[in-house]
Parts: C-alpha cells; structure tokens; sequence
C-alpha cells in the first residue's frame, strides 16, 4: 500500500499535466491522432512494447510482461478510451478546448491519464506476477472502436503479447463521491443502439394538406405510439428507453415537405428485451405510416451489447478495492444505468468487469454531467483510478 502510493504521489504532477494537455487538444472518434501520438511517446519513454495503427489507425496496445515466466503468467488486460464530443465547451478553466466544437465531455482524457500512469508504475515494480495489456481504444461514443479493437484480435493475443484471461476498465462518475467507487455483478449498463426513422410523404401547399400526405403528421404519430413499446410491449419489471431525439423535416412554414427523419436510441438490459425493441419500432414506424397514406423505413446504426461485469471478476474487484480503499469506499450500484458503453464488446471475448470512479469533489452536493459543456474530469480521482488499476493489473 505505502511504496504504491508514494509512487502515485511522484507521478500525481506529471499526470494532471497530461490531463490538462488532453483537455486541451480533444479529438472525435478514430481522428485521435495526436492522442495517440502521446501515448505513443509516453509508451517508448518507459521502454513499453507497444502496437500503432490498431482499430482505424489511432488504437494502441501496450505490453508489459511479468517479470518471470511470462508464458505461462496470467494476463490481465487494462482498457482506456481516448475520443472525445462534438460539443462546445463551457468550463472556463485555462486548459479547456483549443478546437471549438469539440471538447472530452466525457473524462476520458482522464481515463487515458489513468492508464498511461499506471503504465508508468507497473514499470517501477521490481515484480509483476501478471502480464498486463494496455489497451488505448479509439471511438467509444458510438464508433464502436471496442468493437473492432476485439475484431482485429487485441485480446487475443493476434497483435501483440498474450491472449487476454480478464479485463478491468473505469469510467469516471460525476455522482460519486472522489475516492469512492461503485459497480455491480451482472448488467451494468444497457444494450444501446441508433435508429433513424426515414419517412415518406408527399409534398403540396401548407394551404392545401388534402392534396398531399403530411410526413411530419405522420412522424408526430410514430413519435407518440414509440412509446408504448415500454408501456405496452415490455414486461413492467423489465427496462427498455426509447427516445427520440432529433426531427429533421421541412423547409419553409407554409409548406408541407414530402419526407421527414427521426434518429433515437433504443437501450435494454438484455438481448430478448432488445430485439423486442427492434423489431416493434420497425412495425410501429412501417404500419403507422401506412395508415396515414405514406411509408416509412428503419435504419439502425451501431448496436452496443449489455456491459455485463462477470461476476467472479467483479467479486475480485471488490476484493482489491476494498484492501486498496477501504470497505466503505467501496459501493454497489443497486440497478443498472440506461447509459452504453462499448466495453461490452470485451466481456463477450473474456471475463470483463467495469466500475464507476467518483469524481463528486468533497463538499459538493452536485457537479456538471456527463456529456454537458460544464464537464471537467476532477484530477483529484487520478490517484484512486491508478491505484486500483495497478493493483488490478497484479491481483491473484
């Protein structure tokens, strides 16, 4: 415990300067090329093996192996995502976003942070029993980057080192108190997936709706009866949310245009439900767009299973943070969140378990979401994040 965290304590300075540097310079889904650069160097500085150009081009696996008998040493796979969102940004702190539009809404330049300083103590130990994989993926908001991280072989030993046997990821919490984690066996967070609803009408003169078929009366309706795939098609203790969260129709107010476009997500806490969900949002959109005269189609863009955190993997989480921790800074999340994550292409691969960092600074009742313009990850969880993945990486 003490030489792990004076160790952190050396790297603290350098780490939220990384951060902030992160911050500074985000960069959107498999276009993290100069993130990647940074990892990169930081990997070659320590004397890390390391494999570029993975998943799209800006991916990177690190490979640290045990320091004896790394053959046949268990292998223990630590992930970090490095994208960032499209969205401006409104922190007002002095590192924030030199590329307008485009800002780490999300924290993970600290979860990036998080694995390039575990990366730079696990090289200190004077012993590892564990190989460690170092995964550094691109595009987790909604590129599937996960995804084809597992399809070109990451964990499998197919690019660099040994096949993964676990894997341990974070994602920082705005509701959390800093220094606390939480997670839970099972679903953690739901299947989520992408539909866009294309909607066929025909146009006339907003004066004269009888001569056309109005596709925004028509999307209105899809809209409506969309909800009634959680109230009236899913078994009331199950979970399932359809949103739609954009329309696109129309050019002029006085004019009926003769198509329209919805996009939303569908998200559920297992397969069945999800399929379910799928299939009913299709018929919906199909038939109630029939009835109205004009036709409608869905397209589905991405699909992200269920993270489900094995629970032996997790139980083994529990073990380690709480001798790391403390038990009472150790939490369990008492349902699962509707939010997705990519992770879940892991967990189909290996056993996979992923946990919820605090970032909620002490004394404060509430701090900005995820996803908002006012998110800022809080340096003040790097510490707990690196020790638990450093323990992590060596437990058993």
């Amino acid at each position: 415990m003490s030489p792990l965290s004076n160790l952190v304590q050396d790297e603290l300075p350098a780490a939220v300067a990384t951060r902030h540097d992160l911050h500074a310079h985000p960069e959107l889904g498999y276009k993290e090329t100069r993130t990647s650069e940074v990892v990169q160097r930081h990997l070659s500085a320590l004397g890390i093996e390391f494999k570029l150009g993975v998943a799209g081009g800006t991916g990177v696996l690190g490979w640290i192996p045990a320091t004896t008998d790394a053959g046949s040493a268990r292998t223990v796979a630590l992930r970090a995502d490095m994208d960032a969102l499209p969205i401006l940004e409104n922190t007002g702190v002095e590192y924030q976003s030199t590329t307008p539009g485009v800002m780490h809404a999300c924290g993970h330049d600290g979860h990036t942070t998080i694995l390039m300083t575990t990366a730079s103590l696990l090289k200190k130990l004077p012993e590892r029993r564990n190989n460690v994989l170092l995964v550094f993926q691109p595009a987790e908001e909604g590129g599937a980057g996960g995804e084809k991280m597992c399809i070109e072989g990451a964990l499998r030993g197919a690019l660099i080192g040994r096949p993964a046997d676990a894997i341990f990821g974070l994602h920082g919490f705005p509701n959390i108190k800093v220094g606390h984690v939480t997670t839970r066996n099972g679903p953690l967070l739901a299947a989520a997936s992408q539909f866009v609803v294309h909607i066929k009408g025909k146009g006339a003169h907003a004066a004269q709706p009888n001569a056309g078929i109005d596709p925004i009366v028509i999307a209105a309706h899809i809209i409506t009866a969309l909800q009634t795939i959680a109230s009236r098609s899913v078994n009331p203790v199950d979970s399932v949310v359809v949103t739609v969260g954009q329309v696109i129709a129309g050019v002029a107010h006085n004019v009926i245009p003769d198509s329209a476009k919805l996009s939303g997500t569908l998200r559920a806490l297992n397969d069945a439900t999800n399929e379910l969900g799928k299939r009913k949002i299709g018929e919906i959109s199909e038939n109630v767009a029939a009835a109205f005269g004009g036709s409608a189609s869905v397209e589905w863009i991405g699909a992200y299973p269920v993270t489900f955190n094995d629970p032996t993997l997790t139980d083994e989480f529990r073990q380690v943070a709480s001798r790391v921790l403390g038990s009472d800074f150790v939490h369990e999340e008492a349902h699962p969140t509707m939010g997705g994550e990519d992770f879940s292409f892991y967990g189909r691969e290996v056993p996979a378990s992923f946990f919820f960092l605090g970032l909620l600074p002490d004394g404060r009742e509430s701090y900005p979401n995820l996803h908002s313009p006012e998110f800022d990850f809080n340096d003040h969880a790097i510490p707990t994040g690196v020790r638990l993945m450093c323990e992590l990486a060596q437990s058993k």
